[in-house]
């Protein structure tokens, strides 16, 4: 499956050392100022290359619309964007083409498939975030004309970090996307110091949705923060994600976890601003927890395509920790999932689908 979203959905194509990756998106409003720049901008915030926290592939990122675009405005017909792959490297990978490399897709593709593209993963690289990324920002377009903010930023590298005080602010400036002023030059060092080890660190990245209006959210079976859940669980390294007070609710009582309501509205957020899997005005805040970059520099046993044990020495250029650029993937992620909450929502009432059509 290559297509995520209902009302407003997207479709990724393309590889990490092909000619180029790209999005397919449908359901844009027809009319929308459509601002090449600020897609660029969110573009440049997942590209890699821009410091020594993540890979030396010195890719541009350079978007192109092939299609949906009049005169700078949407036409509601089906939006292309493409980026062409301009600095890969695949003889890099020459010496692992028939070797799996441990925690990644290899050993999973080649079984499924029978065949697997070994130059940087293929399809299951993370290059193809690229077009998450870009129909992120397209959704953002809709979002920002309504008031809805979705902030991301780095709450954990390893075990340091902090659990709340986040500055959404800072994390804009800083080069690891860090939220917390007082943690981010340990973070770095922590960053820096499994890169000289040849190594790799996970981390922890969190998403918040402020101004969502009450009421998005399908239930049974599409509610708003299964749906967020599958939309970050979908994102490459990703192992666990927490709403609210997520996996804390389970240690807590009743009374402890329950949001009272008085005349100003919910006193507290564990819900996460999300109930009965539909939003309930609140910030809906989302933990997003990655695991180490799989590709690390160092000697490790595995196993070939013909079941020979063997061990794996790798080359190539890697991101010590995936969360840092990851985190945008899950701002991205959640930008598309409330977008498409919000057109979904509009037919529920009786009421609103008259005034539409009055």
């Amino acid at each position: 499956m290559n297509k995520f979203g209902e009302r407003f959905s997207f479709t990724t194509f393309g590889e990490s050392h092909g000619k180029a990756v790209g999005v397919v998106i449908d359901g844009v409003p027809a009319g929308l100022d459509f601002d090449i720049e600020f897609l660029q901008t969110e573009m440049d915030r997942r590209r890699p290359g821009k410091n020594q926290f993540a890979t030396a592939r010195n890719e541009l990122d350079e978007i192109e619309i092939l299609s949906g675009i009049f005169e700078g405005k949407t036409t509601g017909t089906s939006l292309a964007l493409v980026v062409f792959n301009k600095n890969q490297k695949s003889k890099d990978y020459s010496n692992i083409k028939d070797i799996f490399r441990p925690a990644h897709a290899d050993f999973t593709y080649f079984n499924k498939y029978g065949i697997r593209d070994y130059r940087g993963g293929g399809r299951s690289s993370a290059r193809e975030t690229i077009g998450r990324v870009a129909a992120g920002a397209v959704a953002k377009m809709v979002l920002n004309q309504m008031n809805i903010k979705v902030k991301s930023g780095i709450a954990y590298i390893g075990n340091i970090g902090s659990d709340d005080n986040y500055d959404f602010d800072f994390a804009k400036q800083s080069e690891i996307y860090s939220l917390t002023p007082e943690f981010e030059q340990l973070q770095k060092d922590k960053i820096l110091e499994v890169k000289n080890q040849h190594n790799s660190i996970g981390g922890v990245a969190i998403v918040h949705i402020e101004n969502s209006p009450i009421g998005l959210g399908e239930p049974i079976y599409y509610k708003l923060d299964a749906i967020l859940a599958e939309a970050m669980m979908g994102i490459n390294g990703v192992k666990a994600v927490e709403i609210g007070a997520g996996v804390k609710a389970s240690k807590m009582t009743g009374k402890e976890n329950n949001d009272e309501i008085n005349e100003n509205g919910f006193v507290s957020n564990n819900s996460g601003g999300i109930l009965g899997g539909i939003s309930n005005g609140e910030t809906v805040e989302i933990k997003v927890h990655f695991k180490p970059t799989p590709s690390i520099f160092q000697e490790q046993k595995t196993q070939n395509i013909f079941g020979e044990t063997t061990k794996l020495n790798l080359k190539g250029r890697h991101d010590p920790v995936i969360a840092v650029r990851g985190s945008v993937v899950a701002e991205a992620m959640a930008s598309v999932v409330i977008l498409d909450m919000l057109l979904l929502n509009m037919g529920r009432k009786m009421e609103d689908l008259k005034k539409y059509y009055s």
